[in-house]
């Protein structure tokens, strides 16, 4: 009974991590290190640093990928889906009443005006996101050029289908760089394939359905799970990259716009001030895109916008776990790595850009000043404080509700 008792406890250390862990991806490791390394020693230290490095390659949300990781690790996939359920569920619950509270206060004409603060921050924390990366990813001048044209790309072309082409191709050029890379003594790769398959297979199959039920609206639900599962099977490098393909998905693209700009910018802004993953976003954006069919529509809804935006990084990670060792040794593999996440800081940086753009175009000149105080602030305090992203929120929203 050591191996059940041992489990319960494990998945009771995930609960209390997924409604402490505030900060986004970097912060979150700082957390596992302590909770899940010192204090239970599930894992070694070196254990949990390769696991986080390997799932920042893989598309997905990093900590959820990790954590993941760890519970496969300890107790295969039954221990993985159960910490995955545990650590999303209360920012999602969170997330997705937020999303149905902003319909219910839009359809009962209350002001939303307690969050006109919040979206600027919003803008503010994304344009963080875009320096941070920046900062830590983009070394070289090759890479800066990389950066500078997919921000251009995404910033000129509304399609979702702009994405992965771009990754696609920045990774590839650098791809070509590969004998700057040392040589490293390969090994045989034994590869089981069955949750790549499954990734792939469940991937395929969304997109047949979302296809055939394309003009039905009582299939919503459907396609909102193919639209994030092929979103979640694109993101590399977080949260923060998931906001430019969401934005153009379902606020910019003519088909679907089921978002206004200030509805997204809130919901992205709350989100930053909540613990847990980001990509529970999806949620509150799958909750809003199902308001017409109600309160049970929008839970429907939000449940099949984060089940499609997180299994598909959890199906990767549960393929490339067995076979990173040997994959890592090929040198074109490391060399496509500089290109994906210089084009991941192109795309975060077009997506500030374009977020802001709504809160100066048609504002008098007093609103458009006082959104560029408010976002410059939040992106000040966020890069060069300590200050939490909750409390910056929660001045926001103070603010708001006091002017």
């Amino acid at each position: 009974m050591v191996q059940p008792i041992r489990f319960i406890i494990f998945l009771k250390d995930i609960l209390l991590l997924s409604v402490t862990c505030f900060g986004g991806p970097q912060a979150h490791f700082a957390h596992f290190q302590k909770t899940l390394v010192k204090k239970r020693n599930y894992i070694s230290d070196e254990d949990l640093v390769e696991l986080n490095a390997l799932c920042q390659v893989v598309p997905g949300p990093t900590s959820t990928q990790t954590l993941s990781a760890i519970g496969y690790r300890l107790g295969g996939a039954k221990l993985a889906y159960l910490t995955l359920l545990i650590w999303l569920l209360p920012s999602m619950a969170i997330m997705t009443t937020v999303g149905i509270l902003v319909s219910s206060f839009e359809t009962k004409n209350i002001s939303l005006g307690f969050t006109r603060f919040i979206q600027p921050m919003a803008v503010g924390f994304i344009a963080c996101a875009a320096y941070s990366i920046t900062k830590k990813t983009v070394t070289t001048k090759r890479g800066l050029v990389l950066m500078i044209l997919a921000g251009i790309a995404t910033y000129l072309i509304k399609s979702p289908v702009v994405f992965p082409v771009v990754l696609l191709v920045a990774g590839l050029f650098t791809a070509l760089n590969y004998k700057a890379h040392p040589r490293e003594e390969k090994k045989k790769i034994d590869v089981s394939w069955a949750n790549f398959l499954l990734w792939a297979g469940v991937l395929i199959f969304a997109a047949i359905l979302g296809g055939l039920t394309k003009k039905m609206p009582e299939f919503l639900p459907i396609r909102l799970f193919e639209n994030f599962y092929r979103n979640g099977s694109l993101i590399f490098g977080g949260g923060q990259v998931l906001i430019p393909m969401l934005y153009t998905e379902f606020v910019q693209y003519a088909p679907k716009q089921y978002l206004s700009s200030e509805e997204f910018l809130s919901g992205y802004a709350f989100v930053q001030g909540l613990p847990g993953p980001v990509f529970s976003f999806s949620s509150y954006i799958g909750a809003l895109a199902m308001r017409d069919y109600g309160v049970w529509g929008a839970i429907i809804g939000a449940i099949m916008s984060a089940a499609g935006i997180f299994l598909p990084g959890t199906f990767l990670i549960f393929f490339l776990i067995r076979i990173w060792d040997s994959l890592k040794k090929f040198r074109p593999i490391r060399a496509s790595l500089e290109g994906i996440n210089a084009a991941n800081a192109g795309l975060v940086a077009a997506a500030a850009i374009l977020l802001f753009q709504p809160l100066i175009y048609e504002q008098p000149i007093r609103l458009v000043l006082l959104n560029g105080l408010y976002t410059i602030t939040t992106f000040g305090l966020t890069a060069f404080t300590k200050i939490p992203s909750w409390a910056i929120i929660l001045i926001g929203l103070v603010c708001g509700l006091v002017l």
